[in-house]
């Protein structure tokens, strides 16, 4: 049996495509629900929602050498923070490769803001937030190194405001951070799909983009 479906087997991470020596692993994250013990499942429609998100990103990079694949919560809320363990273990299980790989998590709502938080693993070189959940006094310290891009839906004041205002804590963090809107939007990306859709790969190449300048230097 490869290595991942061994990590495929364990719930937490589902591998949708993986290279023989992946340089790089992009990691869709699904919305959720502020508190619910119920369990998460694949079917769900917030899971479903982040295939085409994770079709679109994988357009950005090379299959020969991207890693493509979901992060499965055990429980469909945030549940205080529960679900960042759940990312913060699949990114465990890349770390059983070999060599450096540059990990780019695409997170939707409730996954935007828990992707933001596992920023603290070394495994994330960058994430991509799409409609972020944003509490007010997030922490940002963690994001120091890495890219963020965040895309919001122009139809929300507030939580343009506060994108705008993450944004610039995190580049005070030394974050490589921006932020877009999108036309139209709305917080289930249901209207204007594409729209979403190429915000994410634009996401994925703000921060690939920004790790390779770094290489460079």
């Amino acid at each position: 049996m490869k290595w991942w479906e061994q990590t495929a087997a364990s719930g937490t991470l589902e591998v949708r495509h993986a290279p023989v020596r992946p340089g790089v692993a992009l990691l869709v994250l699904p919305d959720g629900p502020e508190m619910s013990q119920r369990g998460a499942r694949p079917w769900h429609v917030n899971v479903l929602r982040m295939r085409p998100v994770l079709r679109a990103v994988s357009c950005v990079v090379s299959l020969e050498e991207a890693l493509l694949g979901h992060v499965h919560y055990r429980s469909r809320g945030w549940n205080a923070g529960a679900v960042v363990d759940d990312v913060l273990r699949a990114l465990n299980d890349l770390d059983r490769l070999p060599g450096r790989m540059r990990t780019v998590l695409v997170g939707h709502g409730m996954g935007a803001r828990a992707a933001l938080q596992a920023a603290v693993h070394p495994q994330v070189h960058g994430v991509v937030g799409l409609a972020p959940w944003l509490p007010d006094h997030e922490p940002v310290v963690q994001l120091a190194g890495r890219g963020v891009f965040l895309a919001q839906h122009a139809t929300s004041a507030m939580g343009v405001a506060r994108a705008r205002e993450y944004t610039q804590r995190a580049r005070t963090a030394g974050a490589r951070a921006d932020v877009q809107l999108v036309r139209g939007g709305d917080a289930w990306m249901l209207r204007h799909p594409v729209a979403w859709h190429r915000a994410a790969a634009a996401g994925v190449r703000h921060v690939l983009a920004a790790d390779d300048q770094d290489g460079k230097g």
